[in-house]
Parts: C-alpha cells; sequence; structure tokens
C-alpha cells in the first residue's frame, strides 16, 4: 500500500475523531469491524483442503440479500473445495471498508458501487481483472457497454453484479384526463407535457397536481437523476481525470431542468429524499424519474414507463452493482475469480434478475426462454433492457465523491434560482483548488 495515501486516510480519520458525533459514529464503525473482523478470522479454524472466502455486501432490500444468498449457497455446494461467506454489513459502509483496508484485513471478495473504483485502486485495495478476462469465454456474453465503465486507467477493475438504468414513470390515468396519446421524445416534447399535466384546481395559484418530480438535494441521487440528461446533451464532468463542470452542453442539462421549475411544472421533492414517490403514487405528481426497483412496480396504482427523452441524442445512466477481488492471497484470488465466473454466468445471473427485478448483465440470461417469459408479464423491464445500448455511466475516478458532492450543490443551487453557468463555475473552482492540493 501506498505509505503517503495510508496516512491521509489516518490523518482524515483522526481529524473527525475530534468531532463528539462522529466519535460515537466511528466508535460504531470500528466495534463493528472488530465482529466482522473476528468472524473472518474464524473461518481459518475450519478443515484442510477447503479454501474459505469471506464476501462483504450491502444488498437491500432483505428479499434482493436472500435471492443472492440462495444463490451463494448453489455456489457453495458445487463448489466444495471452495466455501464462500456472504456477510452483510450495515451503514456507514464505506468507513468499514477502509478500516478493513488499511488495517490489512480485508474480505476476499466486496459487493459496491463503481463510483469507489478510483479510491480503492489508489488505496491498493484490489486487484486489476483484465488478465483474467481476457481468457475468459464469458466476457463475450456480457452487455459490452458495461466494461466502459468499469475500465480506469487502462484497467478492469471489477465485473458487473447487476445493473439497470433511469427511465420515466408515468400515470396512464392522469396522460389521459389531460389528453395526453403519445409519451414525450424529446426534450421539448417533456416540457410541454410537463405544463399540460400541471393542474391548479382551486385556482390559488398552487397546484395540486405537478407534471413531474425532480430531486433537491446535494447528495448522489439527485447528481444520478441529472446525469441522463447531462449524457443526452452530449455532455461530460470528467475530462483527462479531471473536473470538467462548466461546458456547454452541462450547462443546457441544468438549464433544463430550471426551465421545469420556472414553467411552475415540476414540484422538488424534500431535501435528499429525491427516491421517495409518496408523490407520484398519491398523484400529485404525474412522472417521476427512476429505475426498475421502485416500489412503484410493486403498487397497485396504474404506472407506465417511457425511456429517457432525448436533446442531442437518446442516452441514459446505469445503476450498476459490482464485485471487488480484494488483494488477498494468491490462493484466496484464484478461488475468489471462480465465484465472479460464476456470478457472470447466465445461471446465476437469470436467477438473481428473475428474483430482484435488476437487468442481466449476461446477453444470454437475457435472450433465455425463461427471462423473456418473465418480462413478457412485466413490459417495462422490456423497455429498460432496450435502453441499456444507449446508457452512460457516472465517472469511477479517485476523488469521485468530492466532484458528486461539488456537482450536487451546483445543481440544488439551480434549482433554488442561481444561474447555470454561475453555479456550476462555482464547483469547477472548488474542485480545481481541491485536484491541486
Amino acid at each position: 500500500m501506498n505509505l503517503k495515501i495510508f496516512h491521509y486516510h489516518i490523518k482524515n480519520f483522526t481529524l473527525k475523531l475530534i468531532n463528539p458525533s462522529w466519535r460515537l459514529s466511528c466508535l460504531g464503525t470500528v466495534l463493528s469491524i472488530c465482529l466482522l473482523l473476528s468472524g473472518c478470522q474464524g473461518t481459518s479454524l475450519n478443515q484442510e483442503g477447503v479454501i474459505h472466502l469471506t464476501l462483504w455486501q450491502s444488498i437491500n432490500p432483505p428479499a434482493n440479500r436472500d435471492v443472492f444468498e440462495n444463490l451463494v449457497n448453489k455456489f457453495n455446494q458445487t463448489h466444495p473445495d471452495i466455501q464462500v461467506e456472504s456477510v452483510f454489513i450495515g451503514q456507514p459502509q464505506l468507513p468499514k471498508i477502509l478500516t478493513a483496508v488499511v488495517g490489512n484485513v480485508p474480505p476476499d471478495i466486496l459487493a459496491f458501487d463503481p463510483q469507489n473504483t478510483g479510491q480503492f485502486a489508489e488505496l491498493g485495495a484490489i486487484q486489476p481483472l483484465d488478465a483474467w478476462l481476457e481468457n475468459l469465454p464469458l466476457k463475450s456474453e456480457i452487455i459490452p457497454n458495461l466494461w466502459d465503465e468499469l475500465r480506469l486507467n487502462g484497467h478492469i477493475w471489477s465485473i458487473p453484479l447487476y445493473t439497470a438504468n433511469l427511465g420515466i414513470f408515468y400515470r396512464p390515468k392522469l396522460f389521459q384526463a389531460a389528453g395526453i396519446t403519445e409519451t414525450p421524445q424529446t426534450w421539448e416534447e417533456l416540457r410541454q407535457v410537463a405544463k399540460k399535466l400541471t393542474i391548479d384546481r382551486n385556482g390559488d395559484g398552487k397546484p395540486e397536481q405537478y407534471g413531474i418530480l425532480l430531486p433537491l438535494g446535494k447528495e448522489e441521487w439527485t447528481v444520478f437523476s441529472w446525469f441522463p440528461f447531462l449524457l443526452s446533451a452530449g455532455g461530460e464532468v470528467v475530462k483527462d481525470n479531471k473536473p470538467n463542470l462548466t461546458n456547454q452542453a452541462a450547462i443546457n442539462a441544468l438549464q433544463f431542468w430550471q426551465d421545469l421549475i420556472k414553467d411552475g411544472s415540476a414540484t422538488l421533492s424534500p431535501p435528499e429524499r429525491g427516491y421517495e414517490e409518496d408523490a407520484f403514487m398519491s398523484g400529485r405528481v404525474a412522472m417521476q424519474i427512476t429505475g426498475p426497483w421502485t416500489y412503484i412496480m410493486k403498487s397497485k396504482v396504474d404506472y407506465q414507463m417511457f425511456p429517457m427523452p432525448a436533446n442531442v441524442e437518446r442516452s441514459t445512466v446505469t445503476a450498476t452493482g459490482v464485485l471487488y477481488l480484494m488483494k488477498t492471497t494468491q490462493a484466496k484470488e484464484q478461488a475468489a475469480l471462480k465465484f465472479l465466473e460464476y456470478v457472470l454466468s447466465e445461471e446465476f445471473q437469470k436467477e438473481w434478475s428473475m428474483g430482484t427485478g435488476f437487468l442481466p448483465v449476461n446477453i444470454k440470461a437475457t435472450a433465455s426462454a425463461a427471462y423473456q417469459q418473465f418480462i413478457s408479464q412485466q413490459p417495462v423491464l422490456k423497455v429498460f433492457a432496450d435502453q441499456m445500448s444507449t446508457a452512460g455511466s457516472r465517472p469511477i475516478i479517485a476523488g469521485y465523491s468530492r466532484l458528486s458532492d461539488s456537482l450536487g450543490r451546483a445543481i440544488e443551487a439551480t434549482l433554488l434560482g442561481e444561474s447555470p453557468a454561475k453555479a456550476l463555475k462555482t464547483a469547477q473552482e472548488r474542485l480545481e483548488i481541491i485536484w491541486e492540493q
């Protein structure tokens, strides 16, 4: 591990301990780590000839976790010489992971978000997978553009566990009542439809029904929800591994969100709760940006979904979960690669996707008779599957969390009235100072 990076993380951790509220939080984290690590150490007492692997995951809701656990058990039954123990880690996840890494007691496999790839690679915590993938026949069965999301500095650092993307859910009955017969295909059409769906029934100047919900806040959900508009405008937020927020496409994408607010046809979510669906379910908003994991699909309300409307091009953003091969020992790493191969297989992906609603990352799993029958009963999933060919991704560079925070602040400021160009300029200047340091 790079000692300079190690000391940097330890220094930050120590400084945060000065804050009393953080001291209590960290105490809980350390105790949790001790319990997790004691569990890992206990596996060394098992029978000889069997390699025991620990996999940390934070899969929710519990029903999805059960599907995963069943699939892990299937692997264990067919690989008596390799036994994988799946360990659920609660919040906060990242401090636990970093504590284990800097303490040189990481899990063998980690299920997490690809946006942390740069940080993990910088710490020397994960192994690149290029050489292994080159000799893996299964690689050709994986959705091609997913590899772009997992590649950084010329290396692929993880494999996709699942994927999905964002679209716009809508209430067909509200569309029908407003005389709307076709779903919007472009930004301008979305804007006009949102206006028609905004209704002030009692004339008090406060609509009882809005066209669309936009997420207020500076955290990742806001950035994630805005990303399809950035990509559709042909924009980017990283160039040559550095922040690039002030490009015209980013300004245009942010201006579009502000236009919806100025039109009065969009309402803002409560702060940092843009993922909540109460307003959609009650009919207070007619459209909401979300993905196939949504509770809407399990509810009894009328709903349909359409792809993200286009500006310069049609695009959406992926919601991908990944598995990292952690740096441990050669024997454990080789055993862990067999589990990673199993996760990419048609068998795993078919059962996982049908059990959770996420999209398969394996093309053969998607084309299988069983999965095709499954999505024929849930046509919304087919729309998400068809969108995958146009899906882009968020960056995975080291420092993404700082970039996301600054970008989130710019989006929030714009939704509250600041000009997009000014908000993005402020965010860019803040990030340049951080990058120089």
